[in-house]
């Protein structure tokens, strides 16, 4: 089972993804105003590479960008090529 969740300090953030109870990744972001945030490093752990799950953590950054009106600025090349293959979280850039 994988959960994400979320943390924020009000200037930056983190998606910590956990498989099984343990931490398997995370995706950090810092704030760029009141309405962005730049997302600038996305890691998963080496056991679970393969599996979609650094995927899950861009989906989930811009799910939160949506649901609070903000847009996202993706500095990190993994999220950046995420964004550019994937149209349905494109409207958040």
């Amino acid at each position: 089972m994988t959960e994400i969740k979320h943390e924020n300090d009000g200037h930056k953030g983190a998606f910590n993804l956990y498989v099984d109870g343990k931490k398997a990744g995370s995706m950090t972001y810092t704030g760029a105003g009141d309405d962005k945030f730049i997302i600038d490093h996305t890691e998963v752990n080496e056991a679970y590479n393969g599996q979609g799950l650094a995927k899950k953590l861009v989906f989930a950054g811009a799910e939160y960008a949506r649901e609070n009106g903000k847009t996202v600025i993706p500095l990190c090349t993994y999220a950046k090529a995420t964004f550019q293959k994937n149209k349905e979280i494109q409207d958040v850039l």
